[in-house]
């Protein structure tokens, strides 16, 4: 084999509607939109791994089962009790209640499009 794959690079989620998807993401989860994102995505300066929303391509749809179904999107933060906390005061659906593991605390939340994304602090 001339060519091996080192790992993840970019992860993105097709969204019904981008903005609110972005708007989300930036007020709940305090993401901060990159500089530069390509058309029809929106990118956040996310590390060590560019996050981002973006519209479906061709042939997803979205409505035909649990967005995500069978895929485990982990996002790290520097206090995830606390994260939990707010978005559980807004309103967001908890799928997870908050427990300590090998990962640190960790919870899972339900975003606007129904993706199941859990929230770690341990690094």
């Amino acid at each position: 084999m001339s060519s091996t794959v080192t790992g993840p690079d970019f992860l993105a989620l097709h969204v019904r509607d981008l903005e609110r998807a972005a708007t989300f993401y930036e007020q709940r989860l305090g993401l901060q939109r990159a500089p530069v994102s390509p058309p029809h995505a929106i990118v956040f300066a996310t590390e060590p791994i560019p996050f981002a929303v973006r519209e479906p391509l061709p042939g997803v749809d979205l409505d035909t089962g649990r967005p995500g179904l069978g895929v485990a999107l982990w996002l790290a933060a520097d206090d995830a009790q606390a994260l939990h906390d707010e978005l559980a005061d807004q309103d967001v659906p908890i799928l997870t209640e908050p427990f300590d593991g090998p990962f640190g605390r960790t919870f899972a939340f339900q975003d606007p499009d129904g993706y199941a994304v859990t929230i770690h602090d341990a690094r």
